[in-house]
């Protein structure tokens, strides 16, 4: 039979398992992974009519067993020496396994008395997130003997040659937040979202990225950005009024539903890479 399964992930992509008993740690008694909303009413008479409605934050909790005082110092080193972490979800479908992620911080891990030979530990995370999804394609043209090859992984349409899209039809709660690397060389990228053909937000950025640079956009909630990535590695914010019209809407998410994301440039935009994440308030 198969179980849902927890782990928690760093910035470096590292992770650390919460649901393994040979490995030393699993987690007991999962709760608060759900929702609740904090409302407010107005009494009119004998009613009461919405005036307010806001997503709590949850805080994830459970008792951690460890099977030694030296896995547990290796978990909170882990903790301890990450600036980000995750909080996986892996949930067992009829038909397939997929994995949720939720934004989190530890704000609490007790000692308490072993269990047996296991040392049981109360822990408790604050939600930075909705639970989200992590959806990736990736534009990729590549010359083979004077022959043009396109890798599109996922729904992707090629449009003309300076123009790649893709649809998407966001099933998530509310608006879900993207991010998109374009390589170089490309001049005055445009990053447009679409819905029904009509322009829904867009963005356009007077610059050139040149080869083996990239530009770097994301609305993601804690990592919004508009950036150049130099050749080495160094990234140079673009929040500048000769690159940026800080009047117009520039950081905007994907609607509730279908609707296509366009990247334009003077030039082609031959390689790119694009991360959507659908959020849930619940999985």
């Amino acid at each position: 039979m198969r179980v849902r399964r927890f782990l928690i992930e760093n910035e470096k992509g590292q992770q650390f398992r919460l649901d393994s008993l040979r490995e030393g740690c699993f987690l007991t008694s999962p709760s608060d992974l759900g929702y609740s909303y904090n409302v407010d009413f107005v009494q009119l008479g004998h009613d009461f009519i919405e005036n307010n409605r806001k997503v709590e934050q949850k805080k994830p909790n459970g008792t951690l067993y460890f099977k030694s005082y030296d896995k547990v110092k290796e978990f909170c080193d882990f903790v301890e020496s990450s600036q980000k972490l995750k909080w996986i979800y892996i949930i067992p479908f009829e038909n397939e396994e997929k994995a949720y992620y939720r934004d989190v911080c530890i704000i609490n891990l007790d000692k308490t008395e072993k269990v047996g030979k296991w040392l049981a530990c109360p822990v408790k995370f604050a939600g930075l997130s909705l639970w989200y999804e992590q959806n990736e394609t990736i534009f990729k043209i590549e010359t083979y003997e004077d022959e043009m090859r396109y890798d599109y992984r996922w729904n992707s349409r090629y449009i003309d040659y300076n123009t790649r899209a893709i649809q998407f039809n966001n099933k998530g709660h509310v608006e879900a937040p993207f991010q998109v690397e374009i390589d170089g060389f490309v001049q005055n990228p445009t990053i447009s979202v679409f819905v029904d053909n009509e322009e829904y937000a867009s963005i356009k950025i007077p610059i050139t990225i040149n080869e083996y640079e990239k530009l770097l956009y994301s609305s993601k909630a804690g990592e919004i950005y508009i950036q150049k990535q130099n050749t080495d590695g160094t990234k140079v914010s673009l929040w500048k009024n000769q690159y940026i019209n800080i009047k117009n809407q520039n950081i905007f998410k994907l609607p509730i539903g279908v609707s296509e994301i366009r990247l334009i440039a003077d030039d082609d935009v031959l390689n790119a890479k694009l991360t959507i994440f659908p959020q849930y308030k619940v999985v």
